[in-house]
């Protein structure tokens, strides 16, 4: 019975939850940055190199067979996956330095919005009668 109960407490923690639903959107939000990269940001890659597919590039080491398929070092892949990484990256960069710009914006308007407290104003009065 000891189980059961310490699984619900587990199950149940707003921590969890608050974890899943971090996942989730990480997961959604990763199709989204994915999109970007494939569908906007690679074709204006593609069309600005000439259309060029690095990804079948490879360094043949041994010739099929009729017995054996061929042995390549694909380099081509590993660019095509370090210039994918670095569209992202520079994707996710820009995503969120947009968001953290927009949160201190609203941040700032919400700080000249709040009135400044009696007590505040009063201490301010003083240091200035004080100064002079």
């Amino acid at each position: 019975m000891n189980f059961i109960k310490e699984f619900r407490e587990f199950a149940v923690k707003g921590n969890m939850f608050d974890m899943a639903i971090g996942i989730i959107i990480g997961a959604a939000f990763s199709t989204v940055v994915s999109s970007l990269v494939e569908d906007v940001l690679m074709p204006l890659l593609g069309m600005l190199t000439g259309g060029i597919d690095l990804s079948s590039q490879a360094i043949v080491l041994k010739e099929a067979s009729e017995t054996s398929e061929a042995v390549l070092i694909s380099y081509g892949h590993f660019i095509q996956a370090t210039l994918d990484f670095l569209l992202v990256a520079i994707s996710l960069f820009l995503v969120i330095s947009l968001i953290n710009r927009l949160k201190r914006k609203a941040e700032d308007e919400k700080d000249e919005s709040t009135p400044t407290p009696k007590d505040i104003e009063l201490l301010t009065e003083i240091r200035d009668l004080l100064k002079k």
